[in-house]
C-alpha cells in the first residue's frame, strides 16, 4: 500500500565506501531511477526528485571515471532529473539538466548515430517542452524541429520502429507552432501526426488508440484557433469516442484523458454558442475528476481545479453568476492548497483562477471585491513575470486589461488608463517579437484603450487607438477570416461609437453597417454564437440613424434587435434581459420622436417591468446565498 512505502536515502545508500565503487553501483543507479519514476507516479514528487538527484550524482561519478561506459546512463539520469524538476515547477533547473543531457548525447550520437540518435531526439523533445514552459517559444521550435528531423531519418529506414516517435514529435511540433501563432503550419503538423497514428492504430488499436485520441484533441484545438469551429467539434467528438472506449476497459488509466477531452468538448460547444451542451460536458468532466481526486488528490486536484475553473466560465455564459462564483471559489481553494506546497508549479494557475474570480465578482456587481481579486492576480503575475518574462508577460497583460475595466467601472478613469497603457506596452513588445501570436491581443487592448480615452473625453486619441486596432484586425481577418472576422466586427462597432461621439455621424453609420454585414455572415453560420453581436450592432445602427434624423429608418432598425433579444432572453434571461430592456428604451425614444406617445409608453413600461424583474431575481439570489 502507498502508506506503507517511504523512500529514505539513508536506508538505500550502502554504508561501505568501497562498495560504492564496486560493481553494484550501476545496478543501484538503475534501481534508484526506477524508484524515482514510481514515486512520481504515486504523486510524491519531492521524494521522486531526491531519488533522481541521487541517481544523477551516482552516474556523474561513474561517468567521470569511465565516460565511454556510463555517459549514456548519466544522460538518461539527467533527463529523468529534468522531468522531476519540471513537475515541481523548477523550470530553470529542469532546463539546465536537459541541456546537460543533450550535450552528452550529442557527443555519443556523433560517434554512434545509429545507437544514440533516438535518445537524442527524445531529449530534444523534452528540451523543447522545457523551453516552451519558460516562454522561449522560438528556441523550443528549433529544438522540436531538430528532434522531428532525426525521427524522420530514423523512420525512413525503420518505419515500424520509429513512426510512433515521429508522430509524437510532430504532435509536439504542432503545439510549438501554435504557440508562435503559426496556426496553418501547426495544423499541417498535427494532421501528419494523425495520419501516422491512424495507420498505427489500424494495426494495433489497443496500443495506439490512446495516442490517436490525444492527437485528435490537439487537432480540435488547432482547428478552433483557425476559426473552424464545426470541424474542431467533429475532431474532439472522435477523440471522446475513443477515450470512452478506452476508459470503459481501463477506467483508472483513461478516465483522466476522458475528463480532459470533455473539457475541450465543452470549450468547442461554447464557441459554437451551445452553452447548455457545453455545461453538460464540463459537468461530466468534473464528476470524473472528483472521483479521481478522491483516490489520488495530489495527482488529480490540479485537474479538478482546472475543470472547476472552466465550469465557472460556462455557468457565467449562461447567466448563472452565483453558481459560477461558487465553482471558481472551490477552484481557488484547491489551487491555494497546491500553491502553498509547490508555489513555483501552481502560482500561475492560482493567478488564472483569481483573474476569473474577479470577472465573476464583477458580473455580480461586487466591484470592490473584483478589484481585490484582480490585484492579487496581478501581484502574483508580476512576481512570475519578473523571473520569467517571456512566459508570463502575456498573462500579466491580460490581467492588466481586466484591472483597467474594473477601475473604469468604479469611476477611476485615470488609473484605468494607466493600467491599459501598461498592458499595451507589454502587448507591443510581445507582438514585435511574435506578431502572429500576439497581434490579436494587441488589437483587443487597443480597443480597451480607445474606451478609456473616450471616457476621459479624449475623443481624438480614442479614435486613433480604435483605428490602429481595426488596421490590425483587418490584417488578421484577411489571412484568417473565420477566426478574426468577429474581432473586426467588434472593433468596427466601437469605431462607430467613437465617430458618433465626435459628431461624424455619416462615418459612424458606414462603420456600423460594415460591422453588421460581418455579423450577418457570422450569424448565418453560427447563430447561437453571433446573434448577440448582431443584435448589439443593430441596436447601435438605430442610434446612428436617429442621430442623423432618420427616425423612420431608426424605428425599423430597432425592431430587429428587439426580436433577437426576445429570442435570446427566452433561453438565457439572466444574460439578455437587460439588453432587451435597453433596446425597448431605444424603441420608446424612436416612437416618441415620431409622435407616437401611446406606443412609446407601452415600450417604456415593458422595459421597466423587465428591469424590475431582473433586479428582483438578482436580489432573491443574493439573499438565498
Amino acid at each position: 500500500m502507498e502508506s506503507d512505502f517511504h523512500y529514505s536515502t539513508q536506508k538505500m545508500l550502502p554504508e561501505d565506501g568501497d562498495l560504492m565503487k564496486g560493481i553494484l553501483n550501476p545496478s543501484f543507479g538503475v534501481a534508484t531511477i526506477q524508484m524515482s519514476n514510481q514515486l512520481s507516479y504515486m504523486d510524491r514528487q519531492e521524494e521522486a526528485l531526491l531519488a533522481s538527484e541521487e541517481a544523477t550524482e551516482l552516474y556523474r561519478q561513474l561517468a567521470a571515471d569511465q565516460p565511454a561506459a556510463f555517459n549514456s546512463d548519466f544522460a538518461r539520469s539527467l533527463n529523468n532529473l529534468s522531468n522531476c524538476l519540471s513537475y515541481l515547477g523548477c523550470r530553470e533547473e529542469a532546463l539546465l539538466a536537459i541541456e546537460e543531457a543533450i550535450e552528452l548525447h550529442r557527443q555519443l550520437a556523433a560517434d554512434q548515430p545509429a545507437a544514440f540518435n533516438r535518445d537524442l531526439a527524445g531529449y530534444l523533445n523534452n528540451l523543447s517542452t522545457c523551453l516552451s514552459n519558460l516562454g522561449h517559444q522560438k528556441e523550443a521550435l528549433l529544438a522540436i524541429e531538430e528532434a522531428t528531423e532525426l525521427y524522420q531519418q530514423l523512420a525512413a529506414d525503420q518505419p515500424a520502429a520509429f513512426n510512433p516517435d515521429l508522430a509524437m514529435s510532430l504532435s509536439n511540433l504542432s503545439n510549438c507552432l501554435s504557440k508562435l501563432g503559426h496556426q496553418e503550419e501547426a495544423l499541417l503538423a498535427i494532421e501528419e501526426a494523425i495520419e501516422l497514428r491512424r495507420q498505427l492504430a489500424a494495426d494495433r488499436p489497443a496500443a495506439f488508440n490512446p495516442d490517436l485520441a490525444n492527437s485528435l484533441s490537439s487537432l480540435s484545438n488547432c482547428l478552433s484557433k483557425l476559426g473552424h469551429q464545426e470541424e474542431a467539434l467533429l475532431a474532439i467528438e472522435e477523440a471522446i469516442e475513443l477515450h470512452r472506449k478506452l476508459a470503459a476497459d481501463q477506467p483508472a488509466a483513461f478516465n483522466p484523458h476522458l475528463a480532459m477531452s470533455l473539457n475541450n468538448l465543452s470549450t468547442c460547444l461554447s464557441y459554437l454558442g451551445h452553452q447548455e451542451e457545453a455545461l453538460l460536458a464540463i459537468e461530466e468532466a468534473i464528476e470524473l475528476c472528483r472521483q479521481l481526486a478522491a483516490d489520488r488528490p495530489a495527482a488529480f486536484n490540479p485537474d479538478l481545479a482546472m475543470s472547476l475553473n472552466n465550469l465557472s466560465n460556462h455557468l457565467s455564459d449562461l447567466g448563472h453568476q452565483e453558481e459560477a462564483l461558487l465553482a471558481i471559489e472551490e477552484a481557488i481553494e484547491l489551487r491555494r492548497q497546491l500553491a502553498a506546497d509547490q508555489p513555483a508549479a501552481f502560482n500561475p494557475n492560482l493567478a488564472g483562477s483569481l483573474n476569473n474570480l474577479s470577472n465573476h465578482l464583477f458580473d455580480l456587481g461586487h466591484q470592490e471585491e473584483a478589484l481585490l481579486a484582480i490585484e492579487e492576480a496581478i501581484e502574483l503575475r508580476r512576481q512570475l513575470a519578473a523571473d520569467q518574462p517571456a512566459a508570463f508577460n502575456p498573462n500579466l497583460a491580460g490581467s492588466l486589461n481586466n484591472l483597467s475595466n474594473y477601475l473604469s467601472n468604479l469611476g477611476r478613469q485615470e488609473e484605468a488608463l494607466i493600467a491599459i497603457e501598461e498592458a499595451i506596452e507589454l502587448h507591443r513588445q510581445l507582438a514585435a517579437d511574435q506578431p502572429a501570436a500576439f497581434n490579436s491581443y494587441l488589437a483587443r487592448s487597443l480597443n480597451n484603450l480607445s474606451n478609456r480615452l473616450s471616457n476621459l473625453g479624449h475623443q481624438e486619441e480614442a479614435l486613433l487607438a480604435i483605428e490602429e486596432a481595426i488596421k490590425l484586425c483587418r490584417q488578421l481577418a484577411a489571412d484568417r477570416p473565420a477566426a478574426f472576422n468577429s474581432d473586426l466586427a467588434r472593433s468596427l462597432n466601437n469605431l462607430s461609437n467613437h465617430l458618433s461621439n465626435l459628431g461624424h455621424q455619416e462615418e459612424a453609420l458606414l462603420a456600423i453597417e460594415e460591422a453588421i454585414k460581418l455579423y450577418r455572415q457570422l450569424a448565418a453560420d453560427q447563430p447561437a454564437a453571433f446573434n448577440p453581436g448582431l443584435a448589439r450592432s443593430l441596436k447601435d445602427i438605430s442610434t446612428c440613424l436617429s442621430n442623423l434624423g432618420c427616425q423612420e429608418e431608426a424605428l425599423l432598425a430597432i425592431e430587429k434587435p428587439i426580436e433577437l433579444y426576445r429570442q435570446l432572453a427566452a433561453v438565457r434571461p439572466a444574460v439578455f434581459t437587460t439588453a432587451l430592456a435597453n433596446s425597448l428604451k431605444i424603441l420608446s425614444k424612436c416612437l416618441s420622436g415620431l409622435s407616437r406617445p401611446e406606443e412609446a409608453s407601452l415600450a417604456t413600461e415593458e422595459a421597466i417591468q423587465l428591469s424590475q424583474g431582473s433586479m428582483a431575481e438578482h436580489s432573491i439570489m443574493l439573499r438565498s446565498k
